[in-house]
């Protein structure tokens, strides 16, 4: 496990020993990590937020914050009221009324698809796309493809967790270009 630079040696320990791992979920084979533990801290919870935040607290534009149900939505809704930026929920379908945009992805363990309202990021905006965690980069990519169908500019990817043996990062990086910051506090 390595972790973010900007937490404190005694926060990064907390905070990996609070996530749990749980083997074979939601199916066999599967390691799953489960940061609601994280969550349930308010101090460790604070310091991942705090951490997420820290590269745009002074930026000299903040960007909206897209959090990906439904764990992104707890940590960009919390960065963007951190920093007084706009958050904008990407959903699972069926969830958002009226007209949305919608994109279908593989999943490393099945197909899924996810829905923005329409009009919800606005022409040329900066955004950055948070979730809790990178694995093949199938989930990002979509919330990604979402963001620039409304013309959003995406300038960075945040998780609190990469799994760095199924390359997400990589094929983040690929549709991107290497020059969108993707960053995870803790990578395993």
């Amino acid at each position: 496990m390595k972790h973010s630079s900007s937490l404190t040696v005694s926060d990064a320990h907390r905070i990996h020993e609070a996530i749990h791992v749980v083997p074979n979920f939601p199916k066999s084979g599967i390691i799953f990590r489960d940061v609601m533990p994280v969550l349930g801290d308010p101090a460790l919870f604070a310091a991942v937020v705090a951490a997420l935040c820290e590269p745009y607290a002074e930026a000299a534009v903040t960007p909206v914050f897209v959090g990906v149900e439904s764990r992104g939505f707890i940590f960009a809704a919390a960065m963007a009221q951190r920093l007084s930026a706009g958050f904008v929920p990407v959903r699972k379908v069926g969830k958002l009324p009226g007209a949305v945009d919608r994109v279908s992805y593989a999943l490393e363990y099945g197909e899924a698809a996810l829905e923005v309202k329409r009009g919800a990021i606005r022409q040329g905006e900066p955004v950055v796309v948070v979730d809790d965690l990178l694995a093949t980069g199938g989930t990002v990519l979509a919330a990604v493809e979402l963001v620039r169908r409304q013309g959003g500019r995406v300038v960075g990817l945040d998780f609190m967790v990469e799994l760095e043996a199924l390359e997400g990062r990589s094929r983040a990086l690929q549709a991107l270009g290497h020059t969108t910051s993707v960053r995870a506090l803790f990578t395993y």
